[in-house]
């Protein structure tokens, strides 16, 4: 039995998200297939991040076991081919350690997050950034996000329905840059809370938009209080960049 070692990117805008549901297509669902089309066994695709309905990655990575040996060579093209039509790429395939597991190995994962903050519609962005119309201040964006460096609960950020054991954790790094009408908002963590980075996003763009002051957002942040967080922000900003192990 060999592990093998995928990355993989993807737009999420037509699936529920990473996991296998009954409710619709997944990644890992279509995956599973492909990888029996190529190969004639079952398994079993665990991700490093279980990304939500509508949002995309750049880098996730996976893992599975196979006991059939495909060459090397055909190991990558083969996969792309049974995905078929559907916006999800194999970008590498390797053999790795038995010991390796895509989750629980992960050292840091880094999240993006793209707003388009202009008057016009999206046209070629559609489905890929959060478009904002109105004029957001980037300074106070800056001093709320660097509230939520470091070691803190993040509950006013937690979905109802993460299985999370613990609402603590560290944000390493995070950075909020503008060019031209593009906002990007990356968030470096060990791990991230189930919708933690669009509640965070949610906050933030409250705070660019005047809605809130960073008083109001200290509130928010230290109530540990879901019903204090603002409205989440849209899955179709949002992707899973690269995870490092």
């Amino acid at each position: 039995m060999q592990r093998y070692k995928l990355q993989i990117e993807y737009d999420g805008t037509k699936f529920v998200g990473w996991q296998f549901q009954k409710n619709g297509l997944s990644i890992q669902e279509v995956l599973q297939k492909a990888i029996f089309n190529l190969s004639n066994e079952k398994v079993a695709v665990i991700g490093a991040g279980r990304t939500d309905a509508g949002v995309h990655a750049l880098g996730q990575i996976a893992h599975f076991d196979l006991e059939k040996k495909i060459g090397k060579k055909k190991f990558l093209p083969g996969l792309n081919q049974h995905i078929g039509s559907k916006p999800i790429a194999i970008l590498k395939v390797n053999k790795i350690s038995k010991n390796f597991h895509s989750r629980f190995n992960a050292k840091k994962r880094t999240y993006e997050y793209i707003i388009i903050n202009r008057e016009s519609s999206l046209a070629l962005q559609k489905n890929k950034a959060w478009h904002i119309r109105k004029k957001l201040n980037i300074e106070t964006m800056k001093k709320g996000a660097n509230l939520l460096l470091g070691t803190h609960n993040f509950s006013t950020f937690r979905s109802s329905s993460c299985s999370a054991k613990s609402p603590i954790k560290t944000m390493e790094n995070i950075s909020i840059k503008k060019n031209k009408d593009n906002i990007i908002l990356k968030f470096t963590s060990k791990s991230f809370l189930q919708n933690q980075v669009r509640s965070m996003v949610g906050c933030i763009k409250y705070l660019g938009e005047g809605k809130w002051n960073i008083n109001d957002f200290k509130k928010s942040f230290k109530s540990k209080s879901r019903s204090k967080c603002a409205p989440p922000a849209p899955a179709c900003g949002l992707y899973l960049k690269n995870i490092k192990y």
